[in-house]
């Protein structure tokens, strides 16, 4: 669905081109470690995983190898941190969720290069340690980016990178979309909800959605980000769809009653008219920035 504009919590209108990122909304004052904590097995099934080209560009720009030493913010079930450990490099996983992070270990428990600590990453303790690069997939948003490019700089060693990794909800011209079909089932149990809208067209979220997109810039502590686009689908069933929607965000904030009425409603109408192929369009992206020595005041 098309979701929020940068600036916070939801316009249709989005500025300068900028689409919010699957299930991810900007940083707030509720505590991000329990929105998808107590849900974690339906996130861990349900919520998409990256491309293994985006992972091919992160290791032709920063030279990621066996020796590298990598930080992940925000790691969910382990999604990404997969992917980075099959690399070979040592991998240091934050994640605020509990719940989550033991997923994480669970899944992750044949590699012996991974890690997982529980906690935020403004309040994280690095005792000393600097890493090569810092990872962040749908999770940057979540962090204050007040603390957190100022974190990120202090736990890179010089010249190492950042990289961020979104997954973007599209759809394409002509092609069922499941919000369309369900806009009254929306409006009945959350009227005038700000976050209810189609999804971006795909073509306009390449042709506009340009630098950091809706992250914060982090000013002269890094330079400019590296843009790596990837196209990806997901297939569901009816219910299967349904979990999906349950593991995002905005469904998340909504009432469980209403929620779950909802949900119900648009399995039911989604099974009917789609039966068990259903789409969910993204264009993945990475975005890769080196780390800038800062001049001093």
């Amino acid at each position: 669905m098309r979701l929020r504009s940068a600036t916070g919590s939801g316009s249709a209108g989005l500025p300068r081109g900028r689409w919010q990122t699957a299930g991810v909304e900007p940083h707030s004052e509720q505590d991000v470690g329990l929105v998808f904590n107590d849900v974690a097995d339906l996130y861990d099934r349900s919520r998409p995983t990256y491309p293994e080209e985006l992972f091919a560009a992160l290791v032709a720009t920063t030279g990621l190898n066996h020796s590298s030493r990598v930080l992940e913010i925000g790691c969910g079930t382990g999604q990404a941190t997969r992917s980075l450990a099959q690399l070979g490099c040592s991998v240091t996983a934050v994640e605020p969720g509990a719940a989550l992070a033991q997923r994480a270990r669970q899944n992750l428990a044949v590699f012996g290069n991974v890690e997982i600590e529980t906690s935020e990453f403004e309040t994280w303790e690095d005792a000393g340690r600097r890493f090569d690069v810092l990872v962040a997939a749908s999770s940057w948003h979540w962090v204050d980016p007040l603390i957190g490019w100022r974190r990120a700089h202090e736990v890179l060693r010089p010249g190492g990178w950042v990289a961020v990794l979104e997954n973007i909800v599209v759809r394409r011209p002509g092609e069922p979309e499941v919000y369309a079909m369900t806009v009254d089932l929306h409006d009945r149990w959350s009227p005038g909800n700000p976050d209810w809208g189609d999804p971006p067209l795909e073509d306009d979220v390449r042709a506009t959605d340009t630098g950091w997109g809706l992250i914060s810039d982090p000013g002269e502590s890094f330079g400019p980000p590296i843009l790596t686009w990837c196209p990806a689908v997901q297939w569901f069933d009816a219910s299967g769809f349904a979990d999906l929607l349950r593991a995002t965000s905005i469904y998340r904030k909504l009432p469980g009653d209403d929620r779950e009425h909802l949900l119900s409603e648009i399995a039911e109408r989604i099974g009917t008219r789609m039966g068990d192929r259903v789409p969910r369009r993204y264009l993945s992206v990475l975005r890769i920035a080196q780390r800038k020595e800062l001049r001093p005041a």
